[in-house]
Parts: C-alpha cells; sequence; structure tokens
C-alpha cells in the first residue's frame, strides 16, 4: 500500500474492533433506530469504534438481514452535523474524497480549498483511485471538471496533481535538491515577475521527502524560508495550493492541524471541514495530528471540539478524536 517512510511514525485513532460481528453491530443499530426516539449513544458507540471497512461490512449485513438500506435509514432519523458525520464514517474512503470534490465543484462557485485539502495531500494510488472512482460513480471526468471550474495557473496546478504521478522514491538526491533550490530562487526571488511554471513543475513531480531537501537548500540559497517566497510570488488559491504541497513535504499533520484549528476559530464552525478531516484522517495520522495540534496551539484537539460542538455530534466527534 503506502511507501514505507509515509506509514512510519503515523497512526490513526480509529481501529478495527477485534470480536468483530457484522450482524450483531447491524441489529444494534436496527435496534437504536426502531420504534420511539433514536439511541444515538448506542450508535456513536458502534460506529465510532469500527473502522472503515468494517463499517462497510455492517452495510451489507444490514441489507442481507432486514432487505433495506442502512445509510437510508439512518438519514431518515438524524439531521445536520450528526447526519453529515455518520455519512462520512459509512462511505468507502475513496468514495468520500471523490464525493467531497465533486460536492466542491457543483452548483455556483467552487470551493478551492476542498480541492486544494484533497488533491495535493493525497498519495499516488490515492489519486488515482480517486480519478477512477469519480468516474464510476458520478460519470463524470475528474480532469475535465477541474479544468471547467478553475483557471490559470491554479488549474495547472490540480491538473498537475490529479495525474497521481509525484515521484515517490523516498531517497533523496542533495544534489538535485541543491539545483532546484537554485532554480525556484531564480524563477522567483531572483527575478522580476515569477516564472510559475518553474514552481509548479518542482513542487508537482517530486516526492515529498525530495521537496523537504529543497526547502532546506533553498534557506541557504537565498536566505529566506520558501513558504514565504511563494507568499510573495503568489496570491490567492494557487498561492494556497504550492503551500500545502510544501506543508505536506515538510509536515503534514501540521497541516491538518491548522486547517482544523481555523475551521473552529472565530465565529461559527466550518463543520463540513472540521468533519472531512477528522473521518479522512482517523484511521491514518490523526494520532500525529492531534500531537502537533497541542503543540501548535497550547490547547488539545478535544477541547478546541468540545468547545465548538454541542449534542450527539459533539459526542461522536470525541469518540473518534479519542
Amino acid at each position: 500500500s503506502q511507501p514505507a517512510a509515509m506509514t512510519q511514525g503515523t497512526q490513526g485513532t480509529v481501529r478495527p474492533a477485534a470480536n468483530f460481528d457484522a450482524m450483531r453491530d447491524a441489529e444494534i443499530l436496527r435496534k437504536a433506530m426502531k420504534g420511539f426516539g433514536t439511541d444515538e449513544q448506542a450508535i456513536v458507540d458502534v460506529v465510532a469504534n469500527r473502522s472503515n471497512d468494517q463499517r462497510q461490512k455492517i452495510k451489507a449485513a444490514f441489507k442481507t438481514m432486514y432487505g433495506k438500506d442502512l445509510i437510508k435509514d439512518l438519514k431518515s432519523e438524524l439531521s445536520g452535523n450528526m447526519e453529515e458525520l455518520i455519512l462520512a464514517l459509512f462511505m468507502p474512503p475513496t468514495y468520500y474524497d471523490a464525493w467531497s470534490l465533486r460536492n466542491a465543484m457543483k452548483g455556483a462557485g467552487t470551493q478551492e480549498r476542498v480541492l486544494i485539502e484533497i488533491l495535493c495531500t493525497r498519495t499516488n494510488q490515492e489519486i488515482r483511485e480517486i480519478v477512477r472512482c469519480y468516474q464510476s460513480e458520478f460519470g463524470r471526468d475528474l480532469e475535465k471538471d477541474i479544468r471547467s471550474d478553475t483557471s490559470g495557473h491554479f488549474e495547472r496546478l490540480l491538473v498537475s496533481m490529479c495525474q497521481g504521478n509525484r515521484d515517490e522514491n523516498q531517497n533523496v538526491n542533495h544534489h538535485l535538491a541543491q539545483e532546484d533550490a537554485q532554480r525556484l530562487y531564480q524563477a522567483g526571488e531572483g527575478r522580476l515577475g515569477t516564472d510559475e511554471s518553474c514552481f509548479n513543475m518542482i513542487l508537482a513531480t517530486r516526492s515529498f521527502p525530495q521537496l523537504k531537501a529543497t526547502v532546506e537548500a533553498y534557506s541557504r540559497v537565498a536566505n529566506r524560508d520558501l513558504l514565504s517566497s511563494v507568499a510573495r510570488e503568489f496570491s490567492g488559491n494557487v498561492e494556497s495550493g504550492l503551500k500545502t504541497i510544501l506543508q505536506c513535504a515538510l509536515n503534514r499533520p501540521a497541516f491538518f492541524a491548522e486547517r482544523l484549528y481555523y475551521s473552529m476559530k472565530g465565529a461559527g464552525t466550518d463543520d463540513s471541514t472540521l468533519v472531512r478531516i477528522v473521518v479522512t484522517r482517523s484511521e491514518i495520522d490523526l494520532v500525529q495530528i492531534k500531537q502537533t495540534f497541542s503543540q501548535m496551539y497550547q490547547k488539545t484537539l478535544g477541547t478546541m471540539i468540545a468547545s465548538d460542538t454541542s449534542g450527539d455530534y459533539r459526542k461522536l466527534l470525541l469518540a473518534i478524536v479519542g
């Protein structure tokens, strides 16, 4: 599955349950929804303590046992954020990413942050699976949708990401890092105007460990941090996209920690972002995201979620975050 260096030292807060019994779980959920009122606690206990793969099996068992669609039943019992969170937890990961991308481009306006968050942080294999799923589930071409929904240098960056062709060799070539740093300097700080295609080429093709070495080499070449050079040379969505790639190269959990923080900071909560990150990272690196979050913001992710959400929605989020 993922290259060793990517899985090394990362872990999720949600793990497969031991002694798993899909039929027993399906029955618990059926009882929780049947009759008068809904026993949300029972739903929380099952859903938060099963892996996504186990949830898929519960869904199948439910249909086999009751001839009904578990998701439709849950939808009729739940609403609002709780509904969004539960539905997200029951989508297979690739489908959830594809669905989120489709949602971000459907209708008027585009949620560029969602496109960046998914396309700039996933592995090659994940991206290729998302592209296939997008085609098979929605009958649409992801690259075409991106082209018609975005433009300019941002469009080019996302189309590059869509290829799922980033180098994934984990060995760092320091000579190349030095050359790339020099090239990026000449393409930005070292000239009048910016050669955007040079930034696109290097940030879209090099492996994450290689980019990390390039960032370090750049500081020596330019006497400035590459992230701040990107901020000076670019603006808007393409700036966010390029920065996201660099943040992932330096510290992927920190990128997600920051996104979580800003989804809750200030007035109102961006619940879709909160749900999406908690769900998509729950089996990958949420443990590291939590640790990084505490270091960055001097408070735990759990405390912030607890003060920003309420009810069963809060309960379920906290059960997943652990």
